[in-house]
């Protein structure tokens, strides 16, 4: 047992919001630190976790990496997160600190409280919850009602408050924060910036320390050493399921749903690109990530997308032993893509990247 508990940072927020680039930053600027990583993502193909595994940064080894992609990882505490932690401190040379990320659609509040359990209670505390923000897309209302539109209702009837499950996903994030990150700032002028500021405090009760930062990059000791033991204090910060459903009922993510979009290489990046946005656009997708191989090209091709905002960049070699093609986690509500759309977004996918016309197969 070490002599002191090992802090652990829980790094969660939205869909797409920077949390995987954060934590990629930390890594680079780990302030003299050997961390450990758990990833949790929504989704079958491990994006998030491959990008951050075989970093090549000395304090993070690839086996410092975990993954879990059996489920949402604040439904599968007992099953995933609990042996996961306790294989970490069963290893010979500890870490100094251990950093969690979530997936983009989990609850932080299940997550911290299994720090009480007593496997890992005597040994780890959790030193704080840092959510991530997407300003630009909070900006744009991306995971709020418009007020103008339900004001009336929510006056007339408390229970439609929170009538869509992103705002209240959302607002269950900030809930559970030590620290609020407002990411991508850079992206919007600063009368925008303070107007989510406001937005953002106002989902919470309590004064939560909230900072900025362009492309996720903070100094460690921002990020870490907050000290907060969040374990003791999340019984006070219950998410809007455990209010709603205090009877014990499970949480669960039927408002959502993803599927792996596979197909080849690509005839021409930059129409990949621009179709993947308008595909987006049509059919209201929440986030779509991946990889994709580019003829030519030693290196693979990360695709991140939130909303119809695409980025793209060469991370690695592809390895020998992996086969080279182009394979997409695509997220969405779970009525916006039923088996037909999903039928549809694939061989949409499947078009562009043959580089055929996205407006040949619009119609199907």
């Amino acid at each position: 047992m070490p002599a002191q508990k090992i802090p652990v940072t829980v790094i969660t927020g939205f869909l797409g919001a920077g949390k995987t680039t954060l934590i990629r930053n930390l890594l680079q600027n780990p302030g003299g630190r050997k961390i450990a990583l758990i990833i949790n993502e929504f989704g079958d193909l491990g994006v998030d976790g491959d990008i951050l595994k075989g970093c090549g940064i000395e304090t993070c080894s690839e086996d410092d990496v975990v993954e879990l992609n059996n489920g949402c990882i604040c439904c599968t505490v007992a099953d995933d997160f609990i042996p996961a932690m306790t294989r970490l401190l069963e290893r010979e040379t500890l870490p100094d600190h251990i950093v969690i990320e979530t997936s983009g659609l989990a609850l932080p509040q299940p997550l911290v409280a299994a720090f009480n359990w007593p496997e890992v209670k005597t040994k780890v505390t959790v030193d704080g919850v840092v959510t991530v923000i997407d300003a630009p897309a909070v900006a744009a209302g991306r995971f709020a009602d418009d007020e103008d539109k339900v004001v009336a209702q929510r006056a007339a009837d408390e229970s439609l408050d929170h009538d869509n499950p992103l705002e209240e996903l959302f607002e269950d994030q900030i809930r559970a924060a030590d620290l609020v990150v407002l990411n991508k700032a850079d992206l919007i002028d600063r009368d925008t910036l303070e107007r989510v500021r406001k937005e953002t405090a106002a989902a919470t009760a309590r004064t939560v320390k909230t900072i900025a930062a362009e492309n996720g990059k903070l100094p460690a000791d921002v990020l870490l050493g907050i000290a907060a033991g969040t374990e003791d204090l999340i019984a006070d910060r219950k998410s809007h399921h455990e209010i709603e459903h205090e009877g014990g009922e499970e949480h669960d993510h039927d408002e959502f749903e993803s599927f792996v979009a596979e197909t080849g290489p690509l005839g021409d990046q930059a129409a990949f690109v621009a179709g993947l946005k308008a595909l987006i656009g049509e059919h209201d997708i929440l986030r779509l990530k991946g990889f994709a191989d580019v003829p030519g090209k030693p290196m693979r091709l990360v695709v991140q997308a939130v909303g119809e905002r695409i980025e793209t960049y060469f991370d690695r070699p592809w390895r020998k032993d992996e086969t080279r093609a182009t394979r997409l986690v695509v997220i969405g509500l779970h009525d916006g893509l039923n088996e037909d759309v999903r039928a549809t977004i694939a061989r949409r996918i499947e078009a562009l990247a043959a580089g055929e016309n996205a407006s040949a197969t619009a119609a199907e």
